[in-house]
């Protein structure tokens, strides 16, 4: 066994390297982690320490709750004073209890008649950015990987996100707007971010950027972020809800999002450096 100590200061990350022969299979690891995670009220991930794990190269977030720490959709509703019904919907579609589809549907409906612009600049003003996303992003980039946030919520919303965070990709949900007024119609437009969608979306980015999807990174909270964390390499559960954490083999529930690079075995030493 050999223990790296991954946090500049104290023990709160630490990275131990055993060697695991006949004995238990991944998913065993997997649901022993989880349970001695809630047990220890710490985060705990078994990795194979192979190639793969070193060969990384693109990092896809969700957007609401991850990157920032608002529901856009809630923040929409909220100034066009219809937050509890929406509110009410997203919680019960991000706990997988209402389909992805039908709840947006509902909740862009509600939306309807006010001003785009108004609302969307309103929104972008007063992003909060979850603790440690800046630092994360800045040190993947300086790291050589591409980035990218493929959201649920809204392109306007998305691509300010992608500029402040200096993603390379964003890809969100258009919200149809009448031409002569500039008010939301209730509708979308164009193809929806669906879980499906995500997924895909994972794979073309890889293609594009000429890696295997086994080379990427998923990150995100909500229950239709699940099949985009099945299909990635590393798929982390970010302070998920508890559907997500039981259907996905990597968490952390740390507040802070710049934790995803211990589990890609890049110390805060190493970020000092990379990052002054």
């Amino acid at each position: 066994v050999r223990m790296d100590r991954l946090s500049a200061k104290n023990f709160a990350a630490i990275q131990f390297t055993v060697d695991k022969r006949d004995g238990l299979e991944e998913t065993e690891f997997s649901k022993a982690a989880m349970e001695l995670s809630k047990k220890l009220g710490v985060d705990i991930a078994f990795q194979k320490d192979d190639l793969d794990r070193w060969m990384r190269r693109l990092v896809v977030f969700d957007m609401d709750s991850t990157l920032i720490q608002q529901e856009v959709i809630d923040e929409l509703a909220r100034l066009a004073d219809v937050e509890t019904e929406v509110k009410a919907l997203t919680e019960a579609a991000m706990r997988g209890e209402l389909n992805f589809f039908d709840s947006l549907k509902s909740r862009v409906a509600l939306l309807k008649g006010h001003n785009a612009h108004q609302l969307f600049e309103q929104v972008k003003a007063n992003l909060i950015f979850t603790p440690g996303a800046k630092k994360l992003c800045s040190t993947l980039k300086k790291l050589g990987f591409k980035t990218a946030v493929i959201s649920g919520g809204f392109l306007p919303v998305a691509q300010e996100v992608q500029r402040q965070l200096g993603l390379d990709y964003a890809f969100a949900n258009t919200l149809e707007v009448d031409e002569t007024t500039g008010l939301l119609t209730g509708r979308t437009q164009g193809p929806v971010v669906t879980p499906q969608r995500k997924r895909n979306l994972l794979a073309t980015i890889a293609n594009v950027e000429g890696c295997e999807v086994k080379q990427t990174i998923a990150v995100g909270d909500g229950a239709n972020d699940i099949p985009m964390l099945h299909a990635a390499g590393l798929g982390i559960a970010f302070c998920a809800k508890p559907k997500v954490q039981e259907a996905s083999q990597f968490r952390i529930n740390q507040k802070d999002l710049s934790t995803v690079l211990f589990l890609i075995g890049v110390s805060e030493y190493a970020v000092e450096q990379l990052v002054p």
